[in-house]
C-alpha cells in the first residue's frame, strides 16, 4: 500500500491511465475484429468503412502509447492484406 503523499498520488494516476487504456484497447479489438468479420462475409463496401475506423483506432492506440507503433504497423498491414484478397476474388 502506498505510504507517501507522492505514492498515493502515482496509483491515482496509474488507475486513470489503465481505465483509459483498457478502453482504448477494447475499441481497438471491436474495430479489428469488424474488418475480419467483413472480410470473411466478403462485404465489400463495409470492409471499407470499417478497415478506415480500425486504422484510426491503431493509430491513436500507438499514439498515445498503448501499442507500439510496429505492432500497429504490422496490424495494418495484415488487415489491409485480407481486404485486398478480398477484392482480387
Amino acid at each position: 500500500m502506498a505510504i507517501t503523499k507522492n505514492a498515493k498520488r502515482g496509483v491515482r494516476v496509474s488507475e486513470r491511465k489503465r481505465v483509459v487504456n483498457d478502453k482504448l484497447r477494447r475499441t481497438l479489438k471491436e474495430a479489428v475484429k469488424t474488418v475480419r468479420k467483413d472480410v470473411i462475409a466478403k462485404d465489400k463496401k463495409a470492409t471499407k468503412t470499417d478497415l478506415s475506423l480500425a486504422f484510426k483506432a491503431l493509430d491513436k492506440a500507438a499514439k498515445r502509447g498503448t501499442i507500439k507503433k510496429g505492432t500497429a504497423d504490422r496490424k495494418k498491414s495484415r488487415l489491409a492484406k485480407a481486404v485486398a484478397k478480398l477484392d482480387t476474388k
